[in-house]
C-alpha cells in the first residue's frame, strides 16, 4: 500500500492548523486500481470547503503515488482541475488517484476529490524528475517591498464584522497589496491588474520538502487569484449581491519555492464575460525568480446589485477563495 505523502506539521497558528489538515491518511478500500486516502477540511464561514484546500490535498493525494526509480524524486510541475459541486466541511473528503503514465522523465496521475460517492474536484496533475535544461524567464515588474505595504491581518483586526474577524484568525498567509485591497471597498480605477506580497505566518519545517511547499502555495493562491476581476468590474469583497465561486484551475511549477518568504504576485484578468472572469498570475520570490504561473475562471455574478454598496459576500459568508489560506 502507498504511504501517505508526508507534511510535517507547523508550529505556529494558523499555519499549524493548514500543515495537519494537508497531511492524508490512506484508505484501504481504494478500488479500480485507484490509490485512496482520505482528508479532512478546516472550518469556513461558508458553509463551503475552501477550493485551495482541495487541491493542495489532490496535489499531495498524487505526490504520494510517486516512485523513485532511483534518479530522484519526481517534483510536480503543472496541476489541472476543475471545480464541480461545493463540498461540506464537516464531511471526510475521499481522494482516488489513477495512475495515468510513469515516463522515463515524466508521470501523470489523475486525482478525484468526493464525499459521499459524489465528485467535488477532478484534477490532473504532472510531475517531472530533476533535470537539466535552459533556464530563462521574464523579468520581474517594480513593485514596492513588503515592509512599505499595509498587512491584510492589520485590516481584519480594526473591523468589527465577523468574517474580518474570522480572516484575522485563520489566515495562514500575511498579504500585503501595492495597489490596495478590495476587501471594503471597489478600486475605483476599473483596471483589472494587481500586485501582492504574500508569505505564510510561520516558518515552514525545515524537512518538508519541495512538493509540500508547491502544494502550500497552490492552496494560497486561490483566495487572491480573482481580485483582479473584481477590481476590472469595480467590485469590492462586500459587493451586494455578488456570488462567486472558482471553476477552474492551472498551475505551473518553474522553479523551487519557499512559501516561508516572500512571494511577489503579478496578477491581471484579460477578460470577464458571461458571469465568467478570467484571471492569471506570475509568482515571484525575492530574488525574482519566477516560481509559478496560475490561471484561473471563475463565476462573478452581481444581478440586480450596486457595485460597492452592502454587505456583499461578507454580509452571511466568504467566497470560496477567500477562504481560511
Amino acid at each position: 500500500m502507498t504511504t501517505p505523502y508526508p507534511v510535517p506539521p507547523a508550529v505556529e497558528e494558523p499555519l499549524g492548523s493548514v500543515t495537519r489538515v494537508l497531511a492524508l491518511t490512506e484508505d484501504a478500500g481504494g478500488g479500480n486500481g485507484a490509490d485512496s486516502f482520505t482528508g479532512r477540511s478546516l472550518p469556513q464561514l461558508s458553509g463551503r470547503i475552501y477550493g485551495g484546500q482541495v487541491v493542495a490535498q489532490g496535489l499531495l493525494a498524487a505526490a504520494a503515488t510517486m516512485i523513485d526509480d532511483g534518479d530522484g524524486a519526481r517534483l510536480p510541475h503543472s496541476v489541472h482541475a476543475y471545480f464541480m459541486r461545493a463540498g461540506e466541511p464537516d464531511e471526510p473528503l475521499r481522494f482516488d488517484v489513477e495512475r495515468l503514465h510513469d515516463g522515463r522523465s515524466f508521470s501523470q496521475r489523475r486525482t478525484t476529490a468526493s464525499q459521499n460517492g459524489v465528485p467535488v474536484l477532478a484534477m490532473i496533475s504532472s510531475f517531472q524528475e530533476l533535470q537539466a535544461g535552459a533556464d530563462v524567464q521574464l523579468d520581474p515588474p517594480e513593485a514596492p517591498g513588503p515592509d512599505e505595504l499595509v498587512s491584510s491581518l492589520e485590516i481584519f483586526r480594526t473591523l468589527d464584522h465577523p468574517a474580518a474577524k474570522f480572516l484575522g484568525r485563520t489566515a495562514a498567509f500575511d498579504l500585503r497589496h501595492v495597489e490596495g485591497s478590495v476587501y471594503l471597498r471597489p478600486d475605483g480605477r476599473g483596471i483589472g491588474r494587481q500586485r501582492l506580497w504574500a508569505r505564510a505566518r510561520g516558518r515552514v519545517p525545515a524537512e518538508a520538502d519541495q512538493t509540500v511547499h508547491r502544494a502550500l502555495l497552490a492552496y494560497m493562491c486561490d483566495q487572491v487569484m480573482l481580485e483582479p476581476a473584481l477590481r476590472s468590474q469595480g467590485l469590492s469583497w462586500r459587493s451586494q449581491g455578488m456570488s462567486l465561486a472558482t471553476l477552474d484551475h492551472a498551475q505551473w511549477f518553474h522553479r523551487d519555492v519557499d512559501v516561508s518568504d516572500w512571494l511577489l504576485f503579478v496578477q491581471d484578468s484579460p477578460s470577464s464575460t458571461g458571469g465568467r472572469a478570467m484571471a492569471r498570475a506570475e509568482v515571484f520570490d525575492t530574488s525574482g525568480r519566477l516560481v509559478s504561473t496560475i490561471a484561473q475562471e471563475g463565476m462573478v455574478r452581481t444581478p440586480g446589485a450596486a457595485a460597492g454598496s452592502g454587505e456583499g459576500r461578507w454580509r452571511v459568508r466568504v467566497a470560496q477563495g477567500d477562504g481560511a489560506g
